[in-house]
């Protein structure tokens, strides 16, 4: 490995800047040696330690937002070093350095105003576990700053404003050295960027909340988001549309399998089906006959085996009768009689001879109903009953064939009402079409008023109820319905006895008359037929106009089911519009997401107000406006210059100079800012040895500071 200098760091996103070919998030977890085994123990539900991409192939078996992971950081600061250790363990075999001890210097960046307690345990992680010679501590912004500075991007005096994963810092700087008594820092970072974003779309989308993983929305971010130049007056440019909106909307199209469409048929193919029917129809029709002629043999047989039973009948003895009946299933030569004429009716049905219907009911009549016409006195008490039932039966029988009749004639009079519809329609559409929707909102009208009427009543006694023009029960009952109140309320106590004695005289029952007259005239149970006809109306205009929309009532029966329709492409889209800028302007209004703490522009008027007194005056302020730097992994957004130079601007004196410039590298400029710094051959009088650290402890780490000028 040679005279190789390591630089490690004590953040997160830092860790990212040194080891360039390994990608650390927030999740910086434990180091294990995954093998096979490792798998199996996940699949089980058992805890595994992974750290970076040390094998891909079991990453599809691990999901971060579904486990509870550990992370060796809170915010920006070293906390869990034993999963600290593991992150280490892992940096140095990827580095090559596989002996027992690290024979070499380390420079570890840390966060500004690192507490004393996180510094001191790196220190002790390093010198106790890895052995390392001596160590360095340094902040990664002032890396980034300076090497910019050697690039000539920034001058010697400025400020460093970098938006990390977590944090965001700003640090001036003043003869080319970091001024940390003035720096400012905000909990804002890409962390709450992504994670506002994912909640955007995640309350926009929820039917795809599936999709949104964390590392999608991530990506999304990268690649779609910016940071607006005015964020009230972009959220207004989408708020009214248009074409410039419509070029800043961004599309995201989710795996989609449109539904099969049925095709037409072809002329070929419906010739054949209609053989096939044709086929299929004759098969039938050939299965009817036979089954037609099996039962006109069966028929055949039958009455003739009957007439031969009754032939033998006549000719027997009335001693004999008996005894023939019964050896059959025939109670007397009357039922033998009327199965034949049964049989016989069957049979003409069979072939399709008439049939004389009128004759036949008459007969059945005459048979079935033989007592009607008998007097009374001429009938026993077991005939009287059977006269009575008879008598009943007859009149349910004419009644329910009367109905059937009275609907066959409804039925005729509706189809000669369609039809001549139809002419006057085919006559003059147009003025039918007007006719029949002066009818629809007629009766529209007629019903809503009724309707109306029964809520509120035919009068109002003067006055209305609050809320707005419905009344009382009372007024909506006429004067039988009140004296019908009237009485169920005195009528069923008798308050001089006191008991209930209602019922006990046969005029206390005259009550239900009266409450069954009253009802009589209650017709809500009735069908409607204002409604029913302007269900037919409806129906009609929806038929023969095409712009008609019909408006059924809620509760109606004749509402129709609700159409869902096919799932299109548009459907599995996911369109970035307001979000695009919406989750970085947390950046800068950090309260959106419940943070009361200043933005990325408002930090540079904190710092330069903190500048110590020795640095007040001489035109500092204007120097380090002049020289602004915009590091770390969130300042790669397009527009942040821009907004941030407006955000400064409007907080500093009107003429006041102001310069951005974004780093040659925001992600890893500070890491090369390192590596520079640990190559000098000043570096190593920046550091401090393992015996110096032994004999000094916490004191030597609280008073050291990291000299930035030898870069």
């Amino acid at each position: 490995m040679g005279d190789r200098i390591f630089a490690l760091d004590g953040l997160e996103r830092a860790i990212l800047e040194l080891f360039s070919e390994i990608l650390f998030k927030d999740l910086a977890i434990r180091l294990v040696n995954v093998a096979e085994a490792d798998k199996a123990a996940w699949l089980k539900g058992e805890t595994i330690t992974v750290v970076g991409d040390h094998d891909p192939a079991l990453m599809k078996y691990f999901d971060c937002t579904r486990s509870g992971p550990r992370s060796a950081f809170d915010s920006n600061v070293v906390y869990q070093f034993e999963i600290m250790e593991y992150i280490l363990d892992f940096g140095f075999d990827r580095l090559g350095a596989d002996q027992p001890q690290i024979n070499h210097p380390v420079l570890v960046t840390e966060c500004p105003c690192n507490p004393i307690q996180s510094r001191s345990k790196m220190a002790e992680l390093l010198f106790e576990s890895y052995g390392v010679p001596s160590v360095a501590f340094g902040v990664d912004a002032a890396f980034s700053y300076k090497y910019n500075q050697h690039l000539g991007i920034c001058s010697n005096d400025g400020l460093a404003i970098c938006s990390g994963f977590n944090t965001s810092h700003a640090i001036p700087f003043l003869n080319g050295e970091p001024v940390y008594e003035a720096c400012c820092r905000t909990n804002v970072g890409g962390y709450h960027i992504t994670d506002y974003l994912k909640q955007l779309l995640s309350l926009k989308y929820p039917h795809h909340m599936s999709k949104l993983t964390w590392e999608k929305v991530e990506e999304l971010k990268m690649e779609h988001c910016y940071i607006a130049p005015d964020y009230l007056s972009e959220v207004r440019l989408f708020q009214k549309g248009g074409e410039k909106a419509e070029e800043k909307t961004r599309c995201w199209q989710l795996p989609w399998t449109p539904a099969p469409v049925e095709e037409a048929p072809s002329e070929e193919e419906i010739a054949r089906k209609a053989a096939l029917r044709e086929k299929q129809g004759q098969r039938l029709r050939e299965m009817a006959e036979a089954k037609r002629f099996n039962r006109i043999n069966d028929l055949e047989n039958e009455i003739g085996e009957l007439e031969m039973l009754l032939q033998r009948l006549s000719h027997a003895t009335e001693d004999d009768v008996p005894s023939i009946l019964a050896r059959t299933v025939y109670a007397s030569k009357k039922d033998l009689e009327s199965a034949l004429a049964k049989a016989a009716l069957s049979l003409r049905k069979a072939k399709g001879e008439p049939i004389e219907v009128v004759e036949k009911m008459d007969v059945s009549l005459s048979e079935k109903y033989n007592l009607i016409n008998v007097p009374d006195d001429m009938l026993t008490p077991e005939q009287l009953k059977q006269k009575k039932k008879q008598i009943f039966i007859k009149s349910t029988s004419e009644a329910r064939l009367q109905k059937k009749q009275k609907q066959a004639e409804e039925e005729i009079e509706r189809e000669r009402k369609r039809k001549l519809e139809e002419e006057r329609r085919l006559e003059n559409p147009e003025r039918y079409l007007e006719e029949m929707r002066a009818k629809h909102r007629d009766l529209s009208d007629k019903i809503e008023q009724r309707k109306r009427l029964k809520t509120n009543g035919g009068h109002n006694n003067g006055y209305h109820n609050a809320s707005g023009g419905g009344v009382g029960r009372g007024e909506r009952l006429n004067s039988s319905q009140r004296e019908r109140m009237r009485l169920l309320t005195t009528a069923a106590f008798d308050r001089g006895k006191g008991e209930d004695t209602f019922g006990a005289k046969d005029e206390d029952w005259q009550l239900y008359k009266l409450m069954s007259r009253d009802n009589d005239d209650d017709e809500d149970d009735k069908p409607d037929p204002d409604e029913a006809e302007l269900a037919r109306i409806s129906s009609r205009l929806q038929e023969i106009d095409p712009t008609f929309i019909f408006k059924a009532e809620a509760g109606s029966s004749s509402a129709e089911a609700p159409r869902f329709r096919p799932l299109t492409k548009e459907d599995f889209q996911i369109i970035l519009g307001v979000e695009r800028f919406r989750c970085t302007e947390v950046l800068f209004n950090p309260n959106l997401i419940g943070i009361e703490q200043a933005g990325v522009d408002e930090m540079a008027g904190i710092s330069i107000r903190r500048l110590p007194a020795k640095y007040q005056g001489q035109g500092v302020e204007e120097r380090i406006t002049s020289s602004i730097l915009v590091t770390g992994g969130s300042s790669v957004f397009p527009g942040m210059q821009r907004r941030l130079e407006a955000g400064i601007r409007a907080i500093r004196p009107c003429g006041a100079p102001i310069k951005i410039f974004q780093a040659s590298d925001p992600i890893l400029d500070a890491w090369r800012g390192a590596s520079v710094y640990a190559a000098a051959a000043q570096f190593e009088r920046q550091t401090f040895s393992r015996m110096d650290y032994y004999e000094k402890g916490e004191d030597l780490l609280r008073n050291y500071q990291l000299a930035y000028t030898i870069i």
